[in-house]
């Protein structure tokens, strides 16, 4: 192959590189718009809280459920094909949410969101980490892992330029995915194959293949939806004014988004697996150093420094995920992420809801820092037995 073949393909590559993160960065702001956007309308027609968190609940339900599907749609109707029709069946779901303003009709559409965006995000991230260059994948990673957290961040700021009320704001979402599904049709014939038709590797089947893996993004997951719920009850005990506790929340996100890039470039001089137990070891640092630092300056670098480092462990096992599989094993792995992120964010807010209920403030940092904690020994188990 001549040079000009190769810098002829290295380019193809990374146009459908930032193509596929750029169809993803549009998704994350369709999802982070809608999530507050129905808060928002739910709580002015005088639906309860408990009612407004069943409802919220619905998405990573449809997560969690179609997840196990995605690497049969994937075979059966090609990756690009599901993926293109996922964003135009997104669009058209928002647009119901959109039309019906009900809040009973609202709990099955919002459950129809989770299970139709569901494969785009899955499959958009495969392709990412299977068109990344091995020598590479921590730094497209990194990007990558910054463009989601980034849009999710995105979204809500886009409520007050087009407010809450009437169809705006719907449209807004709406053309998010129209557009998503646009940015992907234009790179589809640049994207790797998937979706090998004689392999079949089921989410169920590759659990056992990388459950520290798994593990890991139950703990991030959990951490995140955790930390994001329960701060600012976690500041009422001290007395710190509603307001601070946001800038702290932001400052911890700020961190996130500033991070993933340093920590994939960190992975690649490293390995992503140190790195992640690096970002394990940092994140229990940061739950002891918590109720010592919350009254001080120094809590502002330490939740920076503790948002970037707990998102880099999921950053660090979708890295390790493309370096040890391929092809089928590496949807239905992607898939096997996309469930336990769900279960994470089901299952660990409520339990550390539940010990801060029974032993009061402190069991926001001693439960998720256990968790971390356990996680960090089944590294260094896994480690010697290997």
């Amino acid at each position: 192959m001549s040079a000009a073949e190769t810098n002829s393909d290295e380019t193809m590559q990374w146009a459908a590189i930032t193509g596929v993160i750029a169809t993803v960065s549009v998704f994350a702001i369709a999802q982070g718009l809608s999530y507050p956007l129905l808060s928002f309308i739910l709580q002015r027609q005088g639906v309860s809280p408990a009612m407004i968190g069943l409802s919220a609940a619905m998405t990573p339900v449809g997560f969690i459920l179609s997840s196990p599907l995605i690497p049969a749609l994937a075979r059966r109707f090609g990756a690009g094909r599901t993926a293109l029709t996922c964003a135009a069946l997104s669009a058209l779901v928002l647009a119901l949410v959109g039309w019906t303003q009900n809040v009973y009709l609202w709990v099955p559409l919002r459950f129809l969101i989770g299970v139709v965006t569901n494969p785009l995000y899955v499959l958009s991230e495969i392709w990412v980490i299977a068109l990344a260059p091995p020598s590479r994948r921590g730094r497209v990673m990194g990007v990558y892992s910054t463009v989601i957290s980034a849009g999710f961040a995105t979204g809500p700021l886009c409520l007050l330029a087009v407010g809450t009320e009437g169809w705006p704001p719907f449209l807004v979402g709406i053309c998010a995915f129209t557009f998503c599904g646009g940015c992907l049709a234009l790179v589809l014939g640049r994207l790797p194959k998937v979706d090998e038709a004689g392999q079949q590797v089921s989410v169920i089947g590759f659990m056992p293949q990388a459950w520290l893996l798994l593990a890991a993004v139950v703990v991030a997951a959990g951490f995140e939806q955790a930390v994001l719920a329960l701060l600012p009850v976690y500041g009422t005990h001290y007395g710190i004014a509603e307001a601070r506790m946001s800038a702290l929340l932001s400052t911890m996100i700020a961190g996130n988004i500033a991070m993933q890039v340093p920590l994939g470039l960190l992975a690649e001089r490293l390995t992503a697996r140190l790195v992640r137990f690096l970002c394990v070891a940092l994140t229990v640092l940061g739950c002891v150093l918590l109720p010592l630092l919350i009254e001080t300056p120094l809590i502002w670098p330490c939740v920076f420094i503790w948002g970037a480092v707990s998102y880099g462990i999921y950053t660090m096992s979708i890295i390790e995920l493309g370096e040890r599989f391929a092809g089928s094993a590496l949807v239905a792995g992607n898939a096997a992420f996309s469930l336990m992120w769900g279960v994470g964010g089901i299952l660990v807010p409520p339990l550390t809801g539940g010990v801060m209920d029974a032993i009061g403030a402190s069991g926001l940092p001693i439960t998720l820092g256990a968790i971390c904690a356990a996680l960090a020994m089944a590294s260094v188990i896994r480690k010697r037995l290997v």
